[in-house]
């Protein structure tokens, strides 16, 4: 029961990005749209739940002193994959995420994960709390992606809303502040906000 408690926490009340604000860095930097979340948060969860799973497989064969430095390395090997595979079925979406797909390797999440979860429990209960965080994860990066996209570009998955003017070509006057850098804090800020007072109603 308490393995589906924890799995539940990632999601709603430890929430990496609205509550424990882990992972900022790809957070604030993929998020322009919601697709672009989604793929990066898909990504990061199946690295962190690969490294759970073998990090807590291996725990006991890892000295302490080499500890930090394995961990690194076996997340590094399923960013690998997650890299190629990417790079050679979805090169679009690869292209976008860029930079941020290696760095999931030294993303504090998924290290954080490792060392303060995976490394102390059994391989089933360090599962389940990688896909409750890396769901969380993902859920907090397309909520906040398809925001900005409504807001900066008026689309969502790429579909058009119609919910905003159009100039004289054809094309949606929006907030084009939503889609730049600023765009990002602003609404992270917002919703921050919204899901605080939300767990402070449901505490």
């Amino acid at each position: 029961m308490s393995q589906w408690k924890n799995f539940s926490k990632g999601i709603f009340k430890e929430n990496a990005v609205f509550v424990l604000f882990l992972g900022l860095c790809p957070t604030l930097g993929v998020t322009s749209s919601a697709i672009n979340g989604l793929g990066m948060g898909l990504a990061t969860t199946f690295v962190l739940v690969m490294s759970n799973l073998v990090v807590s497989i291996v725990k006991s064969q890892i000295p302490d002193k080499v500890r930090i430095p394995s961990f690194i390395v076996i997340i590094a090997s399923f960013v690998t994959m997650v890299e190629l595979v990417m790079q050679a079925y979805i090169p679009a979406l690869f292209e976008q995420l860029g930079l941020f797909i290696p760095l999931i390797v030294v993303n504090c999440l998924v290290l954080g994960r490792s060392e303060a979860f995976a490394s102390k429990n059994s391989v089933l209960s360090s599962i389940i709390d990688g896909v409750g965080m890396g769901l969380g994860f993902s859920i907090a990066l397309t909520i906040l992606g398809g925001v900005r996209e409504i807001l900066g570009s008026g689309t969502i998955f790429g579909f058009n809303l119609h919910m905003f003017p159009v100039d004289e070509e054809g094309n949606p006057i929006t907030m084009i502040v939503f889609v730049l850098a600023p765009g990002a804090f602003i609404a992270l800020g917002y919703l921050i906000v919204l899901i605080n007072k939300i767990n402070k109603k449901n505490a």
